[in-house]
């Protein structure tokens, strides 16, 4: 298979989808790289460092499009992008179709195959595509919330962890998953006072293991939400669903009774958001907007931020999954990989994830029905 991995051109999206030693994975395995020229320099990998390993460089996204059976990004396509889809290509990446009706629309009638990072899901319900940028974006929401809480940004001029003799800041943490934990981590680890309401109390019962009791938890409910949200200094969104798009927990109303100068940064905007005062998406380039007087911090690509970082991490998780679909191509490396297949979207002009099928008004059929009309000596 050949595989393609274009320059992504989300604003300040600096991440890419293959490493030098990704690329050399997948040659030593049979297959053809085509790398566009600049794709890796945003996480300081050169051309030359992709040549080393075997890897053809091309001098334009549309070449890379064309050549490739699959095409590996980190990002969703972007508009300017739909004109490269065509029947049968196969699309790896994180799509986060739920908020994007257009981009599945798109999909649906190129009849492109699109594997979303995001919904490939392990038997214990685990996301292991999306679990190391979720660590990212986790520790990262804690950051720049630090930063926006600065009077400099607009915010409080609150410092998180205080000093002796002044209180530390409240931060509220809705969802106490991966991003939620490791959220957590960071702001007790800069002093902060942190509450996390999860509605399992198995994962209740986790973190306060985990945390020595040192955070709060609270039973996730419109009451208890409501309480804390007014208490917030720095309010974090981090709750998923896969495939759907993510529940608003916090209503406007709750956003009306927060401090002046406190800080929402919500980490699943690119799901739609949790909080509903969250009614765009932002850049690294203009992070923030302001409302009822309190910040909202919505970019939808953080750990693009620190790309080298990001970029290993997602190919330490992306490479197997990436071997599989061009070693056996769609029909034959989802036909016994149940984690892999819950990662198909679209399939032959389908939507095939029921969960993305509901949010965009579409019929669902199920990867399953769709393989039994496939002959798996196709690439997808």
């Amino acid at each position: 298979m050949i595989i393609g991995v274009p320059k992504e051109i989300k604003a300040s999206e600096y991440r890419v989808a293959l490493t030098p030693a990704g690329a050399a994975t997948l040659k030593s395995a049979g297959h053809e790289v085509v790398v566009q020229s600049g794709a890796g320099e945003g996480s300081s990998f050169t051309d030359e460092a992709y040549a080393a390993e075997g890897a053809a460089i091309l001098p334009d996204a549309g070449e890379v499009w064309a050549r490739a059976d699959m095409i590996m990004k980190v990002k969703e396509p972007l508009p300017e992008e739909f004109g490269y889809f065509r029947e049968g290509l196969l699309l790896f990446t994180y799509l986060h179709l739920a908020a994007a009706p257009d981009l599945t629309k798109a999909l649906v009638e190129k009849q492109v195959s699109g594997v979303a990072y995001e919904t490939i899901q392990l038997a214990n319900g685990s996301l292991p595509l999306l679990t190391p940028m979720s660590e990212v974006a986790g520790r990262m929401a804690v950051q720049v919330g630090s930063q926006f809480l600065e009077a400099f940004y607009g915010g409080r001029g609150i410092l998180l962890g205080g000093v002796p003799g002044v209180p530390p800041a409240e931060v509220i943490i809705l969802g106490g998953g991966i991003v939620g934990t490791n959220a957590a981590r960071i702001a007790l680890g800069m002093g902060a006072s942190v509450v996390i309401l999860e509605r399992s109390a198995e994962r209740m019962r986790y973190i306060d293991e985990v945390f020595s009791g040192r955070i709060r938890t609270l039973m996730s409910n419109s009451y208890n939400i409501a309480s804390a949200v007014k208490k917030a200094d720095l309010l974090i969104g981090a709750v998923l669903i896969p495939g759907a798009r993510a529940p608003h927990l916090v209503t406007e109303d709750m956003v009306k009774t927060m401090k002046k100068g406190a800080v929402i940064v919500d980490v699943a905007v690119d799901q739609g958001g949790t909080i509903a005062t969250i009614d765009r998406v932002t850049t690294h380039k203009d992070p923030v907007y302001e409302k009822h007087g309190v910040l909202h911090y919505a970019v939808a690509n953080m750990p693009g931020a620190v790309p080298r970082t990001s970029t290993l991490a997602l190919t330490n998780v992306t490479m197997p999954y990436a071997l599989e679909l061009a070693g056996k191509g769609l029909p034959g490396a989802v036909s016994n990989n149940e984690p892999l297949r819950k990662g198909v979207n679209t399939f032959r002009g389908r939507v095939t994830h029921p969960q993305v099928a509901e949010a965009v008004g579409l019929p669902y059929t199920s990867v399953e029905q769709m393989l039994d009309s496939v002959s798996f000596d196709k690439i997808n």
